[in-house]
């Protein structure tokens, strides 16, 4: 197959889906697929040298007013260029769109006006849109956006990929009508696995509270720090925070109030990370939202033990083996601190589950996602090949002309 992966963000390698996107295109490469990526011009030499030919990079669109929050969140979007997307998209046998942006929407469009199957991807939780706007405690918002995702975008579209079970039950629960979800996970690297690593020199002494992920509100690695501040060992732990974002100011002066040792904080390349995850002792999740937590599989792939939130709106406690011990109550920073003194006071039974997390990851082996995904999108050109997708059967006449002026347009081009 020739597969076209939308993305806005693909150049950005900071950012997650961005990274989701690039495994998938490297597995699926391997198995003699081709895909063509396209978003916003590469931002970094990993997308610009020759093991990404097929990217098709397109400008950056700068957001009024609110481009500074943007980029702290991790994040660009690409400008729209009917021409250069026609183009790319031309001879493709689908058209895989990651999130319900005006890029990824006209892509959409012109997918349809070429005749080329189209399938969709949920990687963007409004929780998080809230979280960082300080709404998350007004549901109606948040409702408002899912509602408004699913009018611009995902109405028109069948067959949605979904990273957990926790964010198809959400979009069943708001009422995505039409649409069948396909629960595929991100999928973990063989990359990630237990090696023997030594802890750095001044560190050897330490007991290491680890989390990884953006430095943003709904990932409450306050929630951590405040844990460790009434911890009976805290002289004894120190915590990193592998990530940026707009919040490492306000984590370093919490952690300045309430931890013995100082922090460590930063963004850590794939290698670097490997090694921070197989000497660390404890992996904390602690997001209040999360669409499916990665980092958290890639953490046990390696050979952590995690104690996760049991925010309902995060799909990462899932991965909790044991509730009792792993599992810790959201905004409890109290209940927090006493699961860590426990596992720093009980190494026997952190090693124990540690050779449990380790079996239990394989379950989300990338190689057995790609897989399955694989199998999704040629349910979705099956699907538009017997007229059985949305475009065929629905009767969205305001959609149908948009594709015609669509189609109209981009003849000039190709």
């Amino acid at each position: 197959m020739t597969i076209a992966f939308v993305l806005d963000c693909l150049g950005l390698m900071t950012n997650g889906t961005t990274a989701t996107a690039l495994r998938f295109a490297r597995e699926l490469e391997k198995k003699g697929h081709t895909v063509k990526l396209l978003g916003v011009q590469p931002q970094t030499k990993e997308i610009k040298d020759d093991n990404f030919a097929n990217y098709v990079g397109f400008e950056k669109f700068h957001f009024p007013c609110f481009e500074w929050l943007i980029e702290k969140e991790g994040f660009m979007f690409a400008r729209k260029d009917d021409r250069k997307m026609a183009e790319a998209l031309k001879g493709c046998d689908v058209v895989h769109l990651f999130l319900p942006f005006p890029f990824e929407n006209r892509a959409r469009l012109i997918a349809e006006a070429l005749h080329i199957p189209v399938t969709g991807a949920f990687h963007l939780q409004p929780d998080t849109i809230t979280y960082t706007i300080y709404l998350q405690k007004f549901g109606f918002i948040t409702s408002g956006i899912y509602s408004g995702f699913y009018r611009f975008f995902y109405k028109n579209i069948k067959h949605i990929h979904c990273p957990s079970e926790m964010i198809s039950d959400q979009l069943v629960k708001r009422k995505y009508r039409g649409c069948e979800f396909n629960v595929i996970s991100n999928g973990v690297s063989p990359f990630f696995h237990p090696v023997k690593v030594e802890k750095p020199a001044e560190l050897k002494d330490k007991f290491i509270v680890l989390m990884v992920g953006r430095l943003s509100r709904e990932k409450r690695q306050d929630i951590i720090i405040k844990a460790l501040g009434k911890s009976k060992h805290n002289k004894d732990i120190q915590l990193i925070l592998s990530g940026q974002g707009p919040n490492e100011k306000a984590l370093r002066k919490e952690a300045a109030r309430h931890l013995e040792n100082p922090v460590i904080i930063g963004f850590n390349s794939r290698e670097k990370l490997r090694d921070i995850l197989c000497y660390s002792d404890l992996y904390i999740h602690a997001s209040d939202a999360e669409i499916e937590g990665i980092s958290c599989i890639e953490a046990i792939a390696c050979g952590l033990v995690p104690v996760i939130s049991d925010s309902p709106i995060s799909a990462t406690n899932r991965y909790a083996l044991d509730k009792k011990l792993c599992i810790f109550h959201k905004d409890d920073a109290g209940d927090l601190a006493a699961k860590i003194d426990y596992f720093f006071e009980n190494p026997s039974v952190r090693d124990e589950l540690s050779e449990k997390y380790v079996e239990y990851s394989k379950d989300f082996a990338l190689e057995k996602e790609v897989d399955r995904f694989e199998k999704f999108l040629e349910e979705g050109i099956s699907d538009y090949k017997n007229k059985n997708d949305i475009v065929s059967t629905g009767n969205n006449k305001k959609d149908i002309r948009k594709v015609r002026r669509v189609a109209k347009k981009i003849r000039e081009y190709l």
